[in-house]
């Protein structure tokens, strides 16, 4: 979440304003030619999927269904959330485990800074947990009319024709809402599909959107004693280095009774565990005696599929690829672009009656949300490849955290997801800084260690 570079002030001015586009829109599939209601079901129940919902379950005219596998899911997460958030999804406090207003980033060489002296006192970054968080958003969708069904979608049908007129999906689904481990078999019709089913998703294949890179995110929950636990009351840490990942960073956060300690890597995901190993014994003695009390993994992506959207299916969050490069970020942009999608469909089926067409589709959805944040994936894409490729790098990052310029203006993008009040002399200032910031640690930090696995690196998703 903390990218550090004058690249970095090239976000806020890329920043604009969503408005709907004004398509034309033709009268096909009137409300005569389809059924009684529309229906929409949307493929996951995490904020992706839960905001989506909850947008489409207003309309009386579409009916919207909910399917998720694990109502209790605990996605492998960082858990970190900007204070935007808060607000612009009416979050309650009580979902927030903490409230992280100081942050320590460590270098390879361990050398610690110290950063948050920007923040104002209301201002900060919340933790939670995925488990309590998705359950209140799908919650919340299912109160204003969604129907939830805790199933496990196993196969899309795709119609021959994914026009507005042609037919409609079939989603086969095991249902499990009874005692029993094993699924009932189930199925649905519907008009639209959304796809909100993370990294591996079925819609995502169904309809043939296209692979993507991916990295590999893993993560331990543990609990420690209440007096190390103080030390992280409203501290995250950051760790770089080629020991924790070649090419991330690794993390300790605070959570409600415990704190989360992962990492993650796309080049080497082979090494994950070892990354993990070197992360524990980097935080040392602050987490030393800790019980891991729950051991998570996921895929995260590392860039948008190809296609979004195929006929009158789309995709939203990870399922879509909405996850920033750098910082790693992905609950905030799953949040919105499920509620982008959704308001886009309810825009386009005016009242129930119409279905909407792919063109219509990616101009409503995609393309807003592409002109909102297509400049923030790019920017934190190449201060990745800057930033995360070398130790000396990685020193320079650290070195450059110092600067409480760079500081106010990361906090001002990460927790409204716009840079305020950028200085165009200051802006020159770390561009001069960051050369010497790459110079300096370049000639301080060890080399980084070499590794090949040509084999599993072309895997994608």
């Amino acid at each position: 979440m903390l990218a550090l570079t004058a690249l970095l002030a090239l976000e806020g001015y890329a920043h604009g304003g969503v408005r709907a586009s004004r398509v034309a829109r033709p009268a096909s599939a009137p409300r005569a030619d389809i059924a009684a209601k529309i229906r929409v079901a949307v493929v996951g129940g995490g904020p992706s999927g839960s905001c989506a919902a909850e947008i489409l379950a207003q309309e009386p005219n579409v009916e919207t269904y909910l399917i998720e596998r694990k109502m209790d899911n605990a996605k492998p997460c960082g858990g970190a959330i900007p204070l935007c958030m808060v607000d612009e999804f009416q979050l309650p406090p009580e979902i927030i485990d903490r409230k992280v207003r100081k942050m320590k980033m460590i270098s390879p060489s361990n050398r610690e800074v110290d950063i948050g002296q920007t923040l104002e006192p209301n201002e900060y970054i919340g933790m939670c947990r995925r488990e309590i968080m998705d359950g209140y958003l799908r919650e919340r969708a299912q109160k204003k009319g969604a129907i939830t069904i805790n199933g496990l979608v196993t196969k899309v049908e795709v119609p021959e024709d994914a026009t507005p007129t042609g037919g409609r999906y079939k989603l086969h689904y095991a249902e499990y809402a009874g005692e029993g481990a094993a699924g009932k078999p189930g199925f649905i019709e519907v008009d639209v599909v959304i796809g909100a089913d993370g990294a591996n998703s079925r819609v995502a294949k169904a309809i043939d959107a296209g692979e993507y890179n991916y990295a590999i995110a893993f993560q331990e929950r543990i609990k420690i004693s209440d007096e190390k636990m103080a030390f992280y009351e409203d501290l995250a840490e950051m760790y770089v280095g080629d020991d924790v990942s070649p090419d991330f960073y690794g993390w300790v956060f605070p959570k409600y009774d415990h704190v989360g300690v992962g990492t993650g890597t796309v080049t080497n995901r082979p090494a994950i565990k070892e990354y993990q190993d070197a992360m524990r014994t980097r935080a040392g003695d602050k987490i030393a005696g800790g019980k891991i009390i729950k051991v998570e993994a996921h895929p995260i992506p590392e860039h948008p599929r190809p296609r979004r959207v195929v006929g009158r299916a789309l995709l939203v969050g990870d399922a879509a690829g909405y996850v920033t490069k750098c910082s790693g970020e992905g609950i905030y942009f799953a949040a919105k672009s499920g509620r982008m999608a959704g308001e886009a469909l309810v825009r386009l089926m005016q009242g129930g009656s119409r279905i909407p067409s792919e063109s219509e589709i990616i101009a409503e959805y995609i393309r807003p949300y592409d002109k909102a944040y297509g400049p923030t994936y790019l920017v934190l894409d190449l201060l990745q490849k800057v930033f995360y490729n070398s130790n000396g790098a990685r020193e320079a990052f650290v070195e450059m955290c110092e600067s409480e310029y760079v500081q106010r203006v990361t906090f001002n993008s990460y927790l409204y997801k716009k840079v305020q009040g950028n200085n165009p002399i200051e802006d020159v200032k770390l561009l001069f800084n960051t050369i010497g910031s790459l110079v300096r640690g370049s000639a301080v930090a060890a080399p980084d260690k070499t590794f090949s696995n040509p084999v599993e690196s072309l895997k994608r998703l």
